[in-house]
């Protein structure tokens, strides 16, 4: 649901009743995974998508009957052998959806409407939701901020509420969404109730070090992907917001002095362009030793092989030399900076999701991935980043 939050934030300040439908469960092959929502407002206009196409219609309809009556329901749409054009996932999988009414008098609703009201702002939040358990408590939520504080209540023991915020608390700071399966009294035993946790967090960093034609293609290419991306070079001449129109940042400095001082996590991205050993050997020392999620630099196979032999040389040792994804990039065959920053994209996506990158005519592995699990205190969590 807070994928599409700007848009229902909207629809909440001009007063628009809506139903929000989201994906809260995947198995097997689907086209989204949790957290994807199709939402319908009072006036019969939708935004949003669950499947991709294959059952948009039924879950709109689950969404106008939930306008009409004010419940929550969860519905599993799945794959008809039967008939493989009536109502389900031609894919093979299937998905669990909880359809809530976002409206003053729905279970749910106001923390609805303040989670999409914090998302919307660019606040760090988790949504916390019953997706799963007695009638009286499905739909019911609470909403964790960054600073710990919450307000709602998942209607139950108190000790529900308290497992809840510290389930979501592990997936925030992950900057996960995942379910939890737990009893009513919170307890991992007996588990008798599914949450669902949607984390809201800042977009994922890409640090693109090196103000070259290829890097101006791999900002824009990183922005479709979401990620804020900052450029870094030393040379004032090369980075210019002229040069690099569509770049959230732009810093001009030694790219090693930038990296020690600016915030990283385990959702950064590091994509070393430069090619020149000055930058490369001082900046990868200390990019290798960070808890990143992705360190690749540019260049060709001679240039890597001095570039692993200067970093050995410089203490690098061969643990940390194994994170390095050197010549980064895909085999695509590309050519021009366009196609080279596709196939750097592709594989940090492929790295993100542990995709394998072989064509998937022919082959046999998985096309939609589970993510890993989530943080410390979320052991159970079936988690998506």
């Amino acid at each position: 649901m807070l994928d599409i939050a700007d848009e229902l934030d909207q629809w909440r300040q001009e007063g628009r009743e809506f139903a929000v439908a989201s994906v809260v469960a995947v198995e097997g092959s689907a086209p989204r995974g949790p957290g994807a929502a199709l939402a319908v407002d009072g006036r019969g206009e939708a935004i949003g998508s669950v499947s991709g196409g294959c059952v948009e219609g039924a879950v709109y309809e689950l969404c106008v009957q939930a306008l009409r009556d004010g419940a929550t329901v969860l519905e599993r749409f799945g794959y008809s052998d039967e008939d493989a054009f009536a109502v389900g996932l031609t894919c093979g999988g299937s998905i669990d959806v909880l359809v809530t009414p976002v409206r003053a008098d729905a279970p749910g609703g106001e923390v609805c409407a303040a989670a999409l009201s914090a998302a919307a702002r660019g606040e760090s939040a988790a949504l916390v939701r019953v997706a799963r358990g007695p009638a009286g408590l499905l739909g019911r939520g609470l909403l964790l901020r960054s600073d710990g504080s919450y307000e709602g209540g998942l209607g139950g023991d108190p000790e529900l509420d308290r497992a809840a915020v510290a389930e979501a608390r592990a997936l925030l700071d992950a900057g996960r969404s995942g379910t939890v399966a737990v009893s009513e009294r919170g307890a991992r035993c007996a588990a008798d109730l599914t949450l669902f946790v949607e984390s809201n967090v800042p977009p994922p960093r890409m640090i693109v070090f090196g103000a070259i034609d290829f890097a101006a293609a791999l900002v824009r290419t990183a922005r479709f992907l979401g990620y804020h991306v900052t450029v870094c070079d030393a040379r004032p001449v090369f980075a210019t917001r002229a040069r690099f129109p569509e770049a959230d940042e732009i810093v001009v400095d030694w790219p090693h002095r930038y990296l020690r001082r600016t915030a990283t996590d385990g959702r950064t991205v590091l994509c070393v362009l430069t090619h020149d050993a000055k930058f490369d050997i001082p900046l990868l020392q200390e990019a290798l030793r960070l808890p990143v999620a992705f360190v690749g630099a540019m260049g060709s196979r001679r240039t890597h092989e001095d570039r692993d032999r200067r970093l050995r040389e410089a203490g690098v040792t061969a643990a940390e030399l194994a994170r390095l994804r050197s010549p980064i990039g895909l085999d695509l065959g590309a050519r021009t900076p366009e196609e080279t920053a596709l196939s750097i994209a592709a594989e940090i996506v492929a790295a993100r999701h542990g995709g394998t990158g072989v064509p998937l005519t022919g082959a046999r592995t998985p096309i939609h991935r589970e993510a890993g699990e989530g943080g410390s205190g979320a052991a159970g969590a079936r988690a998506v980043a």
